[in-house]
């Protein structure tokens, strides 16, 4: 839309995708793209996303002093997309594991930083769509790249989006009592997980009570006095209740979520499962299963947190271990995860399960 002259070289009006093995050269490059009045996307490997930490500061500093400054024209937000990420690094290993970007970037100011972990593609287009359209902001969205399980349709995946967090109804069966238990997870292979673990609870624990909760937009975790799109007291103990025992699959490390929520009601009734610095070359499932955020530790979580649970949580820890070994045994012998957990899909979703 700016002027050309004659001698201008290697210009594209409609965009272009640009892409060099230099994650400082990359991020200058949109910050320069931003700063002429156009708008863009820095896609890297989560591990490696801490080269350009200082990068990052700077600019959500010059973004909140241009906030007070009224003269100053709006720019396109800083979009940061982590893909590549901790949990399907089975062939890299434990060097391209790291989940810990997202916590130094909360740490910026509330007005400026968004973080969100889609579960699915239709989410991953209504959060990149946001992004692309916001102004003055840096986001950063975190999704694999791997075929995943695609949950919801279009509008249940905007609906989602426009509030950050909700209840997943169809994945739940609590709406006519109070729940046993809140399984909420926030990331797409820590979604994967807790519904295969609600799957496990149905059949070895009939007739308990579960909530599923599902998070994109990490800062709704956060009170609404600390970040604009937090939850009101109200409704985050609508979803959560105050005195239910909570059991959170988080894609990052398991201290960021206490360390959003502490101040929340809950807070004494929940238990986090993330990423705890246990990774190495292995199979995509043996990988959640180092760190217990596998299906079977979440479930044996369930067990020992339920009061109702508890006189048999001793036969389900048991059988849930029976399996774990099962599991160390036959990626041993095969070098790849078990058919039933490759294979594994919500016996009742309403969604088919394509993959992206």
């Amino acid at each position: 839309m700016a002027e050309t002259l004659d001698y201008d070289d290697h210009l594209a009006t409609d965009g272009r995708v640009m892409e060099i093995l230099s994650e400082h050269t990359c991020q200058g490059w949109l910050e320069g793209y931003l700063l002429t009045g156009r708008h863009g996307l820095f896609s890297c490997y989560e591990a490696f996303v801490h080269i350009v930490d200082s990068m990052f500061n700077q600019h959500a500093k010059w973004l909140k002093v241009c906030h007070e400054i009224p003269w100053r024209a709006d720019i396109a937000s800083l979009n940061i997309l982590l893909t590549s990420h901790v949990w399907r690094q089975d062939h890299n290993g434990f060097s391209h594991q790291d989940p810990g970007f997202i916590n130094h970037v909360i740490n910026k100011k509330v007005d400026i930083v968004r973080v969100y972990l889609p579960p699915d593609a239709n989410t991953l287009l209504c959060a990149t769509h946001e992004c692309l359209n916001s102004r003055n902001l840096v986001n950063v969205i975190v999704a694999g790249k791997q075929p995943e399980p695609q949950w919801l349709d279009m509008d249940a995946a905007i609906r989602h989006c426009s509030t950050g967090i909700g209840i997943w109804e169809w994945a739940s069966n609590d709406q006519d009592g109070r729940p046993d238990v809140i399984m909420a997870c926030c990331g797409d292979v820590p979604t994967i997980e807790t519904l295969a673990a609600v799957d496990l609870l149905h059949h070895y624990a009939p007739g308990l009570k579960i909530r599923v909760v599902n998070v994109i937009d990490l800062m709704t975790l956060q009170p609404r006095d600390e970040h604009p799109h937090g939850l009101p007291d109200d409704n985050f103990d609508a979803l959560f209740g105050t005195d239910i025992p909570v059991i959170f699959a988080f894609h990052g490390y398991p201290w960021l979520i206490h360390r959003l929520t502490y101040r929340r009601k809950f807070h004494g009734y929940l238990h986090v499962r993330g990423y705890k610095e246990e990774g190495t070359t292995t199979t995509p499932f043996d990988m959640v299963v180092r760190n217990d955020l596998d299906r079977f530790h979440l479930v044996m979580d369930a067990a020992s947190r339920v009061p109702g649970l508890r006189d048999r949580a001793g036969h389900i820890h048991q059988t849930m271990q029976d399996r774990l070994v099962d599991h160390r045994q036959y990626i041993t012998e095969h070098g790849e995860d078990m058919p039933e957990i490759r294979d594994w899909k919500w016996p009742a979703r309403p969604v088919e399960n394509e993959e992206w």
